[in-house]
């Protein structure tokens, strides 16, 4: 049988206020046609179908019509699980209409697989789908003692319980699968994605997933990636979008393979075409280098983090006019050599006295021999200032 594993569709998600809703409906026409062109006999979708517990009508309306077009009005199978950003009942809330159309909703952990018979080849898939399961989620407390290596055992293991529970129902005669939405220990994870583990509490051995699984579709990590571990595959699809700047120049991908009976998983990634790219721009020769880029057409339809080296202030008529000449430009980040050269000569007691916006001041009034900055300009370059702070922590 032909399977497609998609994750992480974090539908509703904007990026610093920009709405992706264009292009996360380019996505689903894509994913539509992919199913159709390679003749997809299951879709399994491994959590976070949207990006908050509550979102927005459209997002709903987006997610409701993509089942009924990828379900094919119910000749193909189409299984989906809550993941961290889901709320579960909320997402489970129409699984009576939507079994009607062959999909089938599963927001909390349950005791349970489902059999899945594939009429096109003559086989049948059994799938323990396993939602996200954090501990509430679980209904039961772990461990009584706060400590980080005992909690993630226990959790791992009542993980590893789960699976070897419900893999009792797989067989050799069946496509044994398993769909979760967790963290592997080892996957590497991306900035776009909030943390489902404390520290490291709540991550998960591969060898809990392992077994009799064939293949482990999972979702949360946006990257795509894989390990194996004995004969079972476990494989993270990543999101269809990139969803922050720590995933620029990452290509975006669904998985698809070809799956028998007692046959090792060998999964391909399906490259995606929509989406508008998110990349990164280091402009050392300062507004003209920009304005040169922008001319020659550079990553017209992109989403751009601009880090740009100024000898002089930016102005805001300045910051307006780079905004109009190109709607992706999210970050605009003035670096001033001199300034940070100033900084350094002052000493790191010197300059723990003199706050940052008051060197912007001296460094302003010197450039511009002798003019005060408005206090707008200098509420805007802190504002900038704090952007690449936080951004730099986030990534340490």
């Amino acid at each position: 049988m032909r399977i497609l594993h998609t994750a992480d569709w974090h539908l509703g998600r904007t990026l610093e206020g920009r709405s992706r809703l264009a292009e996360q409906e380019a996505f689903i026409e894509e994913l539509v046609e992919i199913v159709n062109d390679q003749q997809i006999d299951l879709v399994l979708l491994a959590g976070d179908v949207y990006d908050t517990v509550n979102p927005p009508a459209v997002a709903e309306q987006l997610f409701y019509e993509a089942l009924a077009r990828l379900s094919d009005q119910g000749r193909r199978p189409l299984y989906v699980i809550a993941g961290n950003h889901d709320h579960p009942d909320r997402l489970a809330a129409a699984a009576p209409l939507a079994g009607k159309l062959g999909v089938t909703l599963v927001g909390l952990p349950e005791a349970r697989v489902h059999r899945i018979p594939v009429k096109r080849t003559d086989e049948s898939a059994v799938l323990f789908a396993l939602p996200y399961p954090s501990e509430s989620r679980l209904k039961e407390l772990l461990v009584e003692v706060p400590d980080e290596s005992v909690l993630r055992s226990a959790y791992s293991e009542r993980v590893r319980y789960l699976v070897e529970q419900q893999a009792s129902h797989f067989s050799s005669n069946t496509v044994n699968l398993l769909m979760s939405h967790l963290y592997v220990l080892g996957g590497k994870e991306s900035e776009s994605e909030r943390p489902i583990q404390v520290g490291g509490a709540y991550t998960v051995d591969a060898s809990a997933l392992a077994g009799s699984v064939q293949y482990a579709a999972l979702g949360h990590l946006h990257r795509p990636q894989q390990q194996l571990w004995g004969d079972t595959v476990i494989r993270y699809s990543g999101s269809p979008l990139a969803y922050s700047f720590s995933e620029a120049g990452q290509a975006k991908s669904v998985t698809i393979l070809d799956l028998k009976p007692g046959m090792q998983a060998e999964p391909k990634e399906l490259f995606l075409t929509s989406g508008r790219p998110l990349v990164e721009w280091t402009a050392r020769g300062g507004l003209e280098e920009v304005y040169r880029w922008l001319d020659e057409g550079k990553d017209a339809t992109a989403w751009i983090d601009l880090e740009v080296h100024l000898k002089e202030t930016i102005s805001l008529e300045q910051v307006h006019r780079l905004r109009e000449a190109h709607d992706g430009l999210i970050h605009i980040r003035p670096v001033y050599p001199e300034l940070q050269a100033d900084a350094a000569q002052l000493g790191t007691r010197a300059s723990t006295r003199v706050p940052m916006d008051e060197l912007f001041r001296r460094f302003y009034t010197r450039q511009t021999g002798g003019a005060v900055p408005e206090d707008e300009l200098v509420r805007l370059f802190m504002e900038l200032l704090a952007d690449e702070e936080l951004e730099e922590a986030v990534e340490r």
